[in-house]
This record gives structure tokens, C-alpha cells and sequence, in this order.
């Protein structure tokens, strides 16, 4: 059989990690897991109660491609809780997933051989989506002073037709602020290029609110999700916020790609968005993981590290100890139990040279993970 080059997309390296840790975990190891972004809490109690209610009253069909107009509604109604913004139900559009938002993102404002811009390191899904569809993912070095984030004399110097931005950021839990964001949609604007901001992080944060990028323009697609603030991953349920005159447009697409979102996960997002209880209950689980990351990893060793602005990971230099991510976080894996995710999952050519921690499950395995990862690291200096 025939194969494309499109489909000659590289692993998603943290994918791997989690199989891996599964086949240990099928042997009857137990494996701490800080390798997935994935909230150790499930959906909200009282949404899955609402969902059930719903569920014996009959089937869920198809619904419009845009998503639920009440969702849709709901969705709106929050940025002008959280961001002060103002914003029309007509202009959000329910995905399957963040990664859902990528696909007609992309598929709306690029064509064949265009550039789009990646500060590195980054969420790895993004280089490989745009591979799939013969787009150039443009590889821009980030520096610890501007917190490992594009700057808006990327967009021009790169010669990009699109940038894509995150903040917080994976896999770093860097921010962007409000002047930082503007400069960038100006720059996009100045070049001609497509502005692109991933938001699935907002909601976990510790010190500053983010900013959502629709607080400075309307000229530019926001990505978000149910799956980290609101529990939900394996629900695959997101959205999309287009300037109006996109609608339209994103939703034939839609209509041909999707048809549309699962309906029993569109409506635990609509009664999830109600739940702000046990989500800030989360949220205070990740604070208290955050401090012992903070605390416990310069005790393991691991001690070049900055702390996250938001998200839910910590992203460690270890160029001490190793310049193959790779085989260490294989080690860490056999010998302490602990699955962590190698930096070459975000940067292909400096990721060698780091790895990722993830602090989203529970606190008691948290605090195991880096019992062992500090017994680990010294027995391995031994």
C-alpha cells in the first residue's frame, strides 16, 4: 500500500511515555505519573449528574456543527466573567478537542507551504498537525528572558504567514501579559499573518490572570478546551473563538470534517461551566503540587528550573546529567517508577537537554514521585 508524505508525522513523545508506563503498570509495577497532562480529578460531580438525568430521557443525536446554541451562549458569557469581554455567541464554535480547533483552524487560514511560527520548545501536536497538512512549521528560538515566548520581531524575521502562541504555555507555564500579546496581534497584523492563541490553560493559574487575546484584538482564532481547568480530557470536547466574518466559513468546514461535537459532552461542558466549587477545589490541588515541585525537585537535583506561571508542569534543564532526554527519562521510568517526559517531545534540537514534569495528578503522588525521584538521583551520583 501507498503511503503519503503527509502521514510521516513523528510520535508524540509523551504518548509513548504513558504506553510505556501502562506496560509497567499491566507487569504489576506501580508508576507514578508525571509525564501526561492530564488532571487526576475527573468531570464535575454534579455535571455528570445533570448528563446522567439527561441520558435516560433518551438519545443524544447530532447536533448543529457549530455546537449547542445554549453552550455557545454559555461559552460567551464567561469571557465577559473572567476577560471583561464583550463577546458574541456567533463567533464561538464547539470543537472535538483543542486539537479539533487546530485542525479547522488550520485548514481555514493556511495554504500548502506556508509558514507558521512555533516558539520552541512548544506543545509538540502543533509541528506535527501542520506537517499533516504540508504546512512549514517554523522553528523560532525563545530565550529565558522573554520567558521562552515568541517576540513580535519574530513574525517578520521568520517570514511567517501564521503564529501560533500559548500562554500559559506548554511545556513551560510561561504567560504572555497584555502589552506582550498586543505586540504580537501588531506584528501579525503589520505582516499579514494569521494569529493563532492557544488558551486551553487558562483558569490554572497561581499569582496573575491570564490574558486572553481577544482582550486586545478581534483579529485572531482562540483555541480552548474542557479538558484541563474543567477535568474533562477524555470527553474531547473544546472551542473556538473566530472574528465574524469566519464563522461561516469554519463551519462548513466543520460540517464536513466533524459534523459535530459528541452531544453528551457538549452538555457536561455546559453544566461543568456551572461547577465553580470543585473546580477551584482543583485549582488548590495544583497549588499545593506546585510548591512541592518548587520544594522537592532542587532536592532531587534538579535544580535549573523556573517556576510556572500557570499550567500545570515544570520544565527542567538537565543538561548536567545528560544530553539524551530520551534515554533518561527511560531510565527514570525503570528505576524510580516515575514516567516524566523528555524535552525533545517540545524541541527537537535543544530538547535533549530537558524534561518535563507534570503536577497534575494527586498531591499524595506528587509527593511519592519525588521521594523516588530523589532516592533516584542518588543512588545514581552514588
Amino acid at each position: 500500500m501507498r503511503n503519503s508524505r503527509r502521514g510521516e508525522v513523528d510520535p508524540f513523545i509523551v504518548m509513548d511515555v504513558m504506553e510505556a508506563a501502562r506496560k509497567a503498570e499491566s507487569a504489576g509495577r506501580h508508576i507514578i505519573h508525571m509525564e501526561v497532562g492530564q488532571p487526576g480529578t475527573g468531570a464535575p460531580k454534579e455535571a455528570l449528574d445533570r448528563l446522567a438525568a439527561d441520558m435516560a430521557k433518551g438519545p443524544l443525536g447530532y447536533t448543529v456543527a457549530l455546537g449547542l446554541p445554549e453552550l455557545r451562549a454559555r461559552i460567551a458569557r464567561h469571557y465577559g466573567e473572567w476577560y471583561n469581554v464583550d463577546l458574541d455567541p456567533a463567533r464561538v464554535i464547539v470543537t472535538s478537542g483543542a486539537s479539533g480547533g487546530f485542525i479547522l483552524g488550520f485548514t481555514s487560514l493556511f495554504d500548502t507551504g506556508d509558514r507558521v511560527g512555533l516558539g520552541a520548545p512548544c506543545y509538540p501536536s502543533y509541528r506535527q498537525i501542520l506537517k499533516s497538512f504540508d504546512l512549514e512549521a517554523v522553528a523560532m528560538p525563545t530565550t529565558l528572558a522573554a520567558r521562552f515566548q515568541p517576540v513580535p520581531e519574530d513574525v517578520a524575521a521568520f517570514d511567517l504567514q501564521g503564529l501560533i502562541v500559548a500562554s500559559p504555555a506548554n511545556p513551560t507555564g510561561t504567560m504572555l501579559g497584555t502589552g506582550e500579546l498586543s505586540a504580537l496581534a501588531e506584528a501579525c497584523a503589520l505582516q499579514n499573518a494569521a494569529f493563532v492563541s492557544d488558551e486551553i490553560y487558562h483558569g490554572i493559574d497561581y499569582d496573575t490572570r491570564p490574558v486572553s487575546a481577544l482582550e486586545v484584538t478581534d483579529e485572531v482564532y482562540v483555541i480552548n478546551s474542557f479538558s484541563k481547568y474543567f477535568s474533562m480530557t477524555g470527553w474531547r470536547v473544546g472551542w473556538m473563538v473566530v472574528p465574524e466574518d469566519h464563522v461561516r466559513r469554519v463551519e462548513r468546514i466543520a460540517q464536513n470534517q466533524f459534523i459535530c461535537s459528541s452531544h453528551a459532552s457538549q452538555l457536561l461542558a455546559l453544566y461543568a461551566m456551572d461547577c465553580d466549587p470543585e473546580l477551584k477545589a482543583n485549582l488548590d490541588v495544583y497549588r499545593a503540587n506546585r510548591d512541592l515541585m518548587l520544594q522537592g525537585l532542587p532536592k532531587a537535583g534538579f535544580t535549573k528550573i523556573a517556576p510556572p506561571d500557570g499550567a500545570f508542569y515544570v520544565y527542567a534543564d538537565v543538561s548536567e546529567f545528560t544530553d539524551d532526554s530520551l534515554g533518561f527519562a527511560a531510565e527514570i521510568l525503570e528505576k524510580a517508577g516515575v514516567a516524566v517526559t523528555p524535552g525533545l517531545d517540545f524541541d527537537p534540537v535543544e530538547g535533549g537537554r530537558w524534561l518535563r514534569f507534570s503536577y497534575a495528578r494527586s498531591t499524595a503522588d506528587i509527593a511519592e514521585g519525588l521521594a523516588r525521584l530523589e532516592r533516584f538521583m542518588l543512588e545514581r551520583s552514588a
